[in-house]
């Protein structure tokens, strides 16, 4: 494909996979792009999308997929900056997979190679060598299929958790940094006191709502709480406040979100809490799946996001939950003043980076395995592990080495497509903006 068609094919994704939203909110949608012009890896974040268009065009060679593998509850976005601390439902602080907004069925394969690629182009940024890049790719299907089949010979009692009690080096300093969190910070940041009273904060991309929305968010809140599970649905029920928030993350943008504080357990004020009620999207990878069966399970995107996540979470968000707003599906779970990322800039030597995207690796095993027969979930009837491990222990050679090539070839592909992007953008040729 020439650059200027592959220029043209750029903007025919974006403008099909954002250009309502774009009609809609196209400042929002200039600060998202512009974002992603910063560097190669930050267009890759934004441009799921063009992803999946060329996987399932130009690299659609995957000999491991069957009608089992090929339908795995999958995350839709995995990339190396997906990954961060949160306090399950058990009060553990866990690093794993995070952002969930882009989860669907689909090719288990899909979610390596996103991440893959991903690797590819970190290991650019930091100037790795070819041979080290492979290296790491090697490592991440080595972790990842080495505890995909011990969780296949144990069972899903086999699935751990990286925690304090078992994490080391930059991931147990990850955890360690989101343990010193608290909620009074977090409260302290997003909040001020007025008449002994906590009201949210208004500031940069906060702004007052309504007398009218105000009232229609506190009804979705009130069905909101209805699918939240009987075992661990919180206490604090009571709205203090509500603010709408505009410009929420890089794949956010055009989304409408408000924000609810809600009274703690007790009268006192730093026990207060805050949760998030967003517009929820199609995911990109679910425009290339046909599969009915996966698209009637869901009664709306806000619902598909709120199950995947549990299903792809052994002990997901107690808050964590769904409901609808001016008929659009919406994702409501807390703002936790335990989340923390993994900071890529902190991990440079390839020493350090494979010891970290081992865990990574194993990581991903796990999400994959937990939703599957033996999960409270039945869209996914089968052994997810088991069926994994069978599809490539035909070849495991070979199948790392695809992971491998692909790594290096979409990782080339994505550092000349983020120049394109740049191209494209500055020279106005992005429709409606």
């Amino acid at each position: 494909m020439s650059s200027g068609s592959r220029a043209d094919f750029i903007v025919d994704v974006l403008t099909r996979e954002f250009g309502e939203l774009m009609a809609i909110d196209p400042a929002a949608f200039r600060r998202k792009f512009r974002k992603m012009a910063a560097s190669p890896f930050a267009f890759y974040r934004g441009s799921a999308a063009l992803f999946y268009a060329d996987l399932t065009d130009t690299y659609r060679d995957d000999g491991y997929l069957d009608e089992r593998t090929g339908r795995v509850w999958i995350h839709g976005d995995l990339h190396a900056e997906n990954f961060g601390t949160y306090m399950n439902s058990d009060g553990r602080l866990v690093f794993n997979v995070n952002d969930f907004d882009e989860a669907y069925v689909g090719p288990f394969s899909w979610d390596l190679k996103r991440f893959s690629a991903s690797l590819a182009l970190i290991g650019y940024s930091k100037a790795l060598s070819d041979e080290n890049i492979t290296a790491l790719v090697t490592t991440f299907a080595g972790a990842y299929l080495t505890e995909l089949r011990a969780i296949a010979a144990g069972g899903d009692d086999a699935i751990g958790s990286i925690t304090l009690a078992n994490a080391d080096g930059v991931l147990r300093r990850v955890l360690q940094a989101a343990r010193l969190n608290t909620r009074v910070e977090l409260l302290g940041g997003q909040t001020t006191i007025d008449d002994h009273e906590r009201r949210f904060s208004l500031g940069d991309g906060v702004y007052e709502v309504d007398a009218a929305t105000a009232d229609r968010v506190t009804a979705a809140f009130e069905r909101y709480l209805g699918t939240l599970p009987e075992a661990s649905r919180p206490i604090s029920t009571n709205i203090k406040d509500i603010k709408l928030r505009k410009g929420v993350g890089i794949g956010s943008a055009g989304l409408p979100s408000y924000n609810l504080l809600l009274e703690g357990h007790t009268e006192a004020l730093e026990n207060d809490v805050i949760i998030y009620m967003k517009q929820a999207q199609i995911p990109a990878v679910a425009r290339w799946i046909d599969d009915e069966r996966v698209r009637a399970y869901f009664e709306h995107q806000g619902h598909r996001t709120a199950e995947s996540q549990r299903a792809l979470q052994a002990h997901a968000d107690p808050w964590l939950g769904f409901t609808e707003l001016n008929g659009v599906g919406q994702l409501v779970a807390e703002v936790s003043p335990y989340a923390a990322d993994l900071d890529w800039s902190d991990v440079n030597e390839p020493e350090e980076l494979t010891g970290v995207i081992a865990d990574l690796g194993r990581a991903v095993a796990r999400m994959h395995s937990v939703a599957d027969d033996e999960s409270s979930h039945d869209l996914v009837d089968f052994s997810t592990e088991e069926a994994i491990v069978a599809a490539v222990d035909k070849d495991e050679p070979g199948f790392v080495r695809h992971l491998v090539e692909f790594a290096h070839r979409y990782g080339d592909q994505a550092r000349e497509d983020h120049q394109d992007f740049v191209d494209v953008f500055r020279n106005g040729r992005l429709p409606g903006l």
